[in-house]
């Protein structure tokens, strides 16, 4: 059948590996996006930043301390987790009773120091990060090659994301995060630390991107430009799944992926633009995203 079409079967799996690998970084960022929004309503522009910054953190932990791919996992997503919680101690708190557009364009500002920061000390050329010895090399599937790297990827990607949505959707600390943010005074009645909660859900939404970031550091290489290339495609995924749906951002996250992919194989020229008009016709027919909810 692909040979009829013109495609070799090696090419079409190629790309929708790529597709994959695609949708497991945007499912990730734009679930970091959905947790932020959802539960602060804060549109957040520096996550694109943030992710950068993950990936650096693991980077210079390997320079400069021999620290390698496996404690970065954890260390970067913690470091990042903690700049996260200075920055929604200290900037973003004096906003949340003001419109959105104040928290978006404070982020979009921390965004563009944090990156001019960054091509100050590290240039825009990228820093290359070594696969870890364990997941060198590949598979021979057959009808594809699979790096073994790629395919952690997707699989460590799907595990957090379906284990993020598990905690905040189905377990009593989630009720407690989503009671916070529709009705914080009556959940503080209760007893329960508010400011806290809504502190430690931006702390980790962004150390959610952090680990993104460390999972990208041996595919593409660490440079100070690689969050702005990708943020605004994060966006249209979470217009599309519905901005604050969890389920929504995973589950279009890894879908677009795919589309992206597979037009790379059919109609290359499109394949840059193919999300934003998937985002358009989405919008037309259902202005709240595919999983968003109508207020």
């Amino acid at each position: 059948m692909f040979e009829l079409l013109g495609i070799a079967p090696q090419a079409l799996f190629g790309q929708l590996l790529l597709g994959l690998i695609n949708g497991s970084f945007y499912a990730i960022l734009s679930l970091g996006l959905a947790v932020i929004f959802g539960m602060l309503n804060v549109i957040n522009f520096a996550h694109g930043a943030l992710y950068m910054i993950g990936a650096f953190v693991a980077w210079m932990l390997l320079q400069y301390l021999g620290i390698g791919y496996w404690a970065s996992l954890i260390l970067s997503p913690i470091i990042v987790g903690l700049l996260g919680a200075l920055i929604e101690r200290t900037l973003l708190r004096r906003l949340y009773h003001l419109d959105h557009l104040y928290g978006l364009l404070l982020t979009f500002g921390l965004a563009l120091i944090f990156e001019g920061l960054f091509r100050r000390e590290f240039g825009s050329s990228g820093q290359p990060y070594t696969i870890p010895d364990l997941l060198t090399g590949g598979k021979n599937l057959g009808f594809m090659f699979l790096p073994i790297y790629r395919g952690w990827v997707i699989v460590a990607s799907l595990i957090v994301c379906l284990a993020t949505w598990f905690v905040i959707e189905r377990t009593k600390l989630g009720s407690y995060l989503r009671a916070a943010t529709e009705n914080p005074t009556l959940v503080s009645a209760f007893g329960i630390n508010v400011p806290r909660m809504i502190l430690l859900t931006y702390a980790f939404g962004v150390g959610l991107a952090a680990f993104a970031g460390v999972l990208a550091a041996p595919i593409y290489q660490v440079s100070p430009l690689m969050g702005s290339n990708l943020i605004i495609v994060v966006f249209a995924v979470v217009v599309i799944g519905g901005m604050g749906s969890i389920i929504g951002s995973v589950v279009t996250g890894f879908g677009l992926g795919i589309i992206e992919g597979l037009t790379k194989v059919f109609y290359p020229e499109a394949s840059t633009t193919v999300i934003f008009l998937v985002m358009a016709i989405v919008l037309l027919i259902r202005p709240a995203g595919l999983f968003g909810r109508t207020r």
